[in-house]
């Protein structure tokens, strides 16, 4: 069984013991099933719901876009494409009337 390598020093030379990967290198210890959890990406609003792809938003408020006069007005409309890990933008949204556009997840709600 071939065990994927060390998150840590990238090793290759990783073994399992019961349940855990073990780094003979570096000495790190993990659970493989916990990792996945981890890896989700979770993003949520300005209420604390949780937003997914394909989600509904609206802005809760006037955001003015870099390099544009243009303002998004409250209430405005997006359907969210993807989600970035990011520390500024998070959402990648289709924003009604103005197009593709990376949003913050602070400033919306869930529609």
């Amino acid at each position: 069984m071939s065990c994927p390598p060390c998150p840590r020093c990238q090793s290759e030379f990783v073994y399992q013991d019961q349940s855990l990967l073990i780094c003979p290198e570096c000495g790190h210890e993990w659970n493989p099933a916990e990792t996945e959890m981890e890896d989700t990406l979770t993003v949520k609003d300005a209420h604390g719901t949780v937003l997914v792809e394909g989600d509904k938003i609206t802005m809760i408020k006037d955001l003015k876009v870099k390099g544009s006069s243009l303002v998004l007005k409250v209430g405005t409309k997006a359907v969210i494409k993807r989600l970035v890990d990011s520390k500024d933008h998070q959402l990648d949204c289709k924003v009604d009337g103005v197009g593709d556009m990376m949003v913050t997840a602070h400033f919306v709600k869930k529609a």
